[in-house]
C-alpha cells in the first residue's frame, strides 16, 4: 500500500514538472516554417530600418524583450497602452520615460500583418527583434524560439516589483534573475547587454556622486552632463558602455574591471564579490560571454509563455483584440 501511494505520489510529480514545462517546451524554432515563413526576413528589414535611423535603438528594442518577460512572462504585456480603464506596464517606473522603440515595433507588426495576418504574435516579435538588434550591432546569433501567444493583461504592481533597479545590490540581482528561474551566470551575461545603449542621469546620479568604487576621471565626466541636484538634467544621457556604445561586444566587462561601470547596479558585479570571476572570465574570453548570453536569452525567452489557446494573436500590439 505505502510502495503504491509512494509510486502514485511519484508519477504526479512526474506529471506536474512536465505540465510546468510544458508551455517552453511548445516553443519551436520553425514554429512559423508554413504559417509564415516571411516573418524573418519581414522582422529583420524593419530592424535594420530602425537601427539604420538611429544606432541606439538597437539597445532600446533589446531592452523592451527584457522588460516584457520578466513581468508575467514573455507575453507583450510591456505593449499594452494605457487606457480610460486600464493601467499596464508602460508608467511603471522601471518603463517610465525610458522605454523605446513602441513605434518601431508597432511599424513591424503592420509589416508582418500584411504577409501573414492574425498568425504571428507580439511576444514573438519582440523575441525575434531582440536577436535582430545583437547581431546587427555586431553581437551573436541564435535561431529564435517562437509559439508564444499574447497576453489580455498587464501588470503595473509586477513591473515595479520584478525588474531589478538600477540601484540595486549583488544580492538583489541574483535574487530577482532567480525568481526569473535564471541563475547567477545568465544574470552576468545578460547584464553584458549594457554593451549597448544609454542611460538617464536620474539613473546613475546616485553612483557617480556618492559610490567610492568608481573611477575619478570617469566620474567627473559624467558629473560635468548630470549635476548632483535632483530634478535637474534627470534626462541627460550617458552611454553604458564609454568604449563602444553601439558596438556589441564584451568592452561592457573591461569597463567594469576599470571601475567604470554607469549604474551602480552595474559595478556591483565587479566589486570583491561572488561574481568577480565570471566578469574577468568574459574579458579574457569574449567568445565565453558570446555563448553564455546567447544560452541566457534564450532560457529568459522561455518564461512563462503563453502557448496554445492561451491569450491571443493581437492585431495591435497596444491593444487587445
Amino acid at each position: 500500500m505505502a510502495s503504491s501511494s509512494s509510486s502514485a505520489i511519484v508519477t504526479v510529480a512526474i506529471l506536474l514538472a512536465l505540465f510546468a514545462g510544458s508551455s517552453s517546451a511548445q516553443l519551436s524554432t520553425n514554429y512559423y516554417y508554413k504559417t509564415c515563413p516571411q516573418v524573418f526576413s519581414t522582422v529583420k528589414s524593419g530592424v535594420q530600418s530602425a537601427i539604420s535611423q538611429e544606432r541606439r535603438m538597437g539597445a532600446s528594442l533589446l531592452r523592451l524583450h527584457f522588460h516584457d518577460c520578466f513581468v508575467l512572462g514573455c507575453d507583450a504585456s510591456l505593449l499594452l497602452d494605457d487606457t480610460s480603464t486600464f493601467i499596464g506596464e508602460q508608467t511603471a517606473n522601471p518603463n517610465r520615460n525610458s522605454i523605446r522603440g513602441l513605434d518601431v515595433i508597432d511599424n513591424i507588426k503592420s509589416q508582418v500583418e500584411k504577409v501573414c495576418p492574425g498568425v504571428v504574435s507580439c511576444a514573438d516579435i519582440l523575441a525575434i527583434v531582440a536577436r535582430d538588434s545583437v547581431v546587427i550591432l555586431g553581437g551573436p546569433g541564435w535561431n529564435v524560439k517562437l509559439g508564444r501567444r499574447d497576453s489580455r493583461t498587464a501588470s503595473l504592481s509586477a513591473a515595479n516589483n520584478n525588474i531589478p533597479p538600477p540601484t540595486s545590490s549583488l544580492s538583489n540581482l541574483i535574487s530577482k534573475y532567480q525568481a526569473q528561474g535564471l541563475s547567477t551566470r545568465d544574470m552576468v551575461a545578460l547584464s553584458g547587454a549594457h554593451t549597448i545603449g544609454q542611460a538617464r542621469c536620474i539613473s546613475f546620479r546616485g553612483r557617480i556622486y556618492n559610490d567610492s568604487n568608481i573611477d575619478s576621471s570617469f566620474a567627473k565626466i559624467r558629473q560635468r552632463n548630470c549635476p548632483q541636484t535632483n530634478g535637474s538634467g534627470d534626462n541627460n544621457l550617458a552611454p553604458l558602455d564609454l568604449q563602444t556604445p553601439t558596438a556589441f561586444d564584451n568592452k561592457y566587462f573591461q569597463n567594469l574591471i576599470s571601475q567604470k561601470g554607469l549604474l551602480h547596479s552595474d559595478q556591483v558585479l565587479f566589486d570583491g564579490g561572488s561574481t568577480d570571476s565570471i566578469v574577468k572570465g568574459y574579458v579574457n574570453n569574449p567568445n565565453s560571454f558570446s555563448s553564455d548570453f546567447v544560452a541566457a536569452i534564450i532560457k529568459m525567452g522561455d518564461i512563462s509563455p503563453l502557448t496554445g489557446s492561451q491569450g491571443e494573436i493581437r492585431k495591435v500590439c497596444g491593444k487587445v483584440n
